[in-house]
């Protein structure tokens, strides 16, 4: 197994138990105790994992990853949930596209579409969709955070509220086993429900990376969305709420 390969699994391990030993790794990897050292320090001056003596836990509930970072992990996942959402927005369709790579993912695959109206609170989505000359394209105002090009604050917030959309694709840095949608940022949050609030039809957009995935801020619960596209099969207690709140669950 390959060292970027191994370092997916050491990730994929840590999220699924909260926490794993070094000696489980290397039992489960069958490579030296050194060679696990190695990748632990190596992931967890990435932030993908919180360093223990002994072994690795999730990282910290406050802090997300960096945005380079997050752009390439699981990219094959967001460009197949992304291929599937497009699949379903119709040409001269009204959406909101929020911030994150997932969103993101979702903006790339819709450049074949035609006509669409598009309002977002992400420099790099209005960025890239700039070159759609038959597009319109709204970009909210507000603060720019510097880091991934997010755009949030009250004059975002005033700024979605003027509008009622067909379709709001959105991010999530977390769900809780209980369902709860999680964030790290307050201000995202209250981004996200104002586009929550202004959509006809919300589409949640994640990678199964982020299943189980702590955050410190709770945006709500399954019940705010309609679809959630993911790549693999969520949890059996987060499946129990989908099912409860009769979201659609589109596996990609």
């Amino acid at each position: 197994m390959k060292q970027t390969q191994r370092h997916d699994a050491i990730i994929e391990l840590v999220r699924q138990q909260g926490y794993v030993s070094t000696e489980e790794l290397v039992e489960h990897f069958a490579v030296s105790p050194q060679t696990i050292r190695r990748d632990l320090n190596d992931l967890a001056d990435q932030s993908k994992i919180h360093r223990h003596h002994g072994g690795a836990a999730l990282p910290s509930s406050s802090v997300n990853a960096a945005y380079n970072d997050r752009k390439v992990m699981w990219s094959e996942e967001k460009a197949r949930i992304a291929q599937r959402v497009a699949s379903q927005i119709p040409d001269g369709a009204t959406l909101f596209i929020d911030i994150g790579t997932t969103p993101e993912a979702v903006a790339h695959a819709l450049m074949n579409h035609k006509g669409l109206r598009v309002v977002t609170n992400n420099l790099n989505v209005a960025t890239l969709l700039t070159a759609k000359e038959d597009f319109r394209l709204i970009l909210a105002g507000g603060e720019v955070r510097t880091r991934d090009g997010g755009i949030i604050g009250e004059a975002t917030l005033d700024f979605i509220s003027q509008f009622r959309l067909d379709y709001g694709i959105l991010g999530i840095s977390g769900i809780d086993m209980d369902g709860s949608l999680l964030e790290f940022d307050y201000h995202e949050v209250r981004t996200k429900r104002a586009i929550i609030e202004n959509s006809r039809c919300v589409m949640l957009v994640t990678d199964h990376s982020k299943f189980g995935r702590n955050a410190m801020v709770n945006l709500g619960n399954m019940n705010l969305i309609d679809y959630l596209f993911t790549d693999q099969m969520p949890p059996a207690s987060i499946m129990k709420i989908i099912e409860q709140h009769e979201v659609q669950l589109e596996l990609c």
